[in-house]
């Protein structure tokens, strides 16, 4: 891990799709802790250190035991908060011995975990991501364990005109670069928001806008600290309204992203696109999902590389555009959230 952190630990971070956390020990690496996932006989999920207190084995190497995990070194058990409730060959327990539990919270078809300090671990700070499971829209997405640092992700997301390039066989084409756009921020969100006004369609949008015609196109994009990113995009008919707010004569759709660091240099990239039209066809979801997760391949190989190219030039200093302002901005709200947990530590030592 890096001597200054990257990312802060109070906050909510994705550490699984629903479907993923079962009846079984699931280790994933969550801000540098190696944690395991499980459920318990009634459902709730947990989320404990995946180290035993007694000779350091994973945990997840074990097995479940009604609710509790067992070691598979030497038995030891530990039950959903982390307590041991039994020994081998000894009748009395050391009262010591315990594993790390984290607060967990389940939201949006994903379970979320707290890895800093629980007395802060408020389910209200979990990040709306409420289309991906909202009855009013329809979609599906996956998990990319990418090989790079979160923020690149993050600055990848607050940026489309990366589109133009990387993507110009679906969602791309010049407009995308040439547009204007407006950034706004508060104290843990960013916006950039960017209208294509009376333009044709790139083939992806095409598609779904499913009729000839110029459209006016949206992207707004909102960063939400410390990693969370949901793109409200689409099309509709040039001059029926959309700008003003009336997207009746258009499509629309939600990229969801929510970016979980395991070490300084690799994250898990959560990623769903919900759509408000056709939303009982699952042929058109399986279509979509299948469509982004061919783009979302394209970036991850150029995040990747980037990250390759930033390992052999350290201390290189990145020169900023226009365009990057909105990921500046959230650059710059996970600095202030990972300096003001520093802060304490900083007057301690002093």
């Amino acid at each position: 891990m890096p001597s200054t952190p990257t990312f802060p630990l109070n906050a909510w971070y994705a550490a699984a799709w629903d479907h993923e956390v079962r009846r079984e020990l699931l280790p994933r690496t969550i801000c540098g802790r190696k944690l395991v996932l499980y459920r318990t006989t009634e459902g709730a999920a947990v989320a404990l250190l995946d180290a035993c207190w007694h000779r350091l084995l994973p945990l997840s190497m074990g097995r479940l035991r009604g609710d509790e995990v067992q070691c598979g070194y030497h038995g030891l058990r530990y039950d959903a908060r982390g307590r041991c409730t039994h020994m081998p060959s000894q009748e009395t327990i050391n009262p010591a011995a315990r594993v790390r539990s984290f607060p967990v919270a389940e939201r949006h078809r994903f379970v979320w975990v707290w890895p800093g300090d629980p007395a802060l671990a408020d389910p209200a700070l979990v990040p709306d991501l409420h289309w991906n499971d909202d009855p009013a829209w329809a979609g599906d997405g996956s998990l990319i364990a990418a090989q790079c640092d979160y923020r690149l992700l993050v600055d990848n997301l607050m940026d489309l005109t990366h589109e133009t390039f990387i993507h110009a066989d679906s969602i791309g084409d010049d407009h995308v670069a040439q547009a204007p756009f407006e950034v706004t921020h508060g104290e843990r969100t960013a916006t950039v928001t960017r209208w294509m006004i009376d333009i044709e369609p790139p083939p992806f949008w095409r598609a779904q806008f499913g009729r000839p015609g110029l459209v006016d196109r949206w992207q707004i994009v909102r960063f939400e600290a410390p990693c969370t990113v949901a793109i409200d995009v689409g099309v509709a008919a040039t001059g029926t309204g959309a700008p003003q707010g009336d997207r009746s004569q258009g499509v629309s759709m939600v990229v969801i992203n929510t970016i979980t660091p395991a070490t300084d240099r690799t994250c898990h990239y959560f990623w769903a696109n919900a759509r408000d039209y056709r939303l009982r066809e699952q042929l058109v979801t399986t279509q979509i999902r299948q469509g982004v997760t061919r783009i979302f391949a394209q970036d991850e190989a150029i995040v990747e590389a980037q990250q390759r190219a930033m390992d052999d030039n350290p201390g290189h200093v990145f020169c900023n555009l226009n365009i990057d302002a909105g990921s500046m901005w959230a650059r710059r709200i996970i600095a202030r959230m990972v300096a003001a947990e520093l802060a304490p530590h900083a007057a301690a030592a002093e």
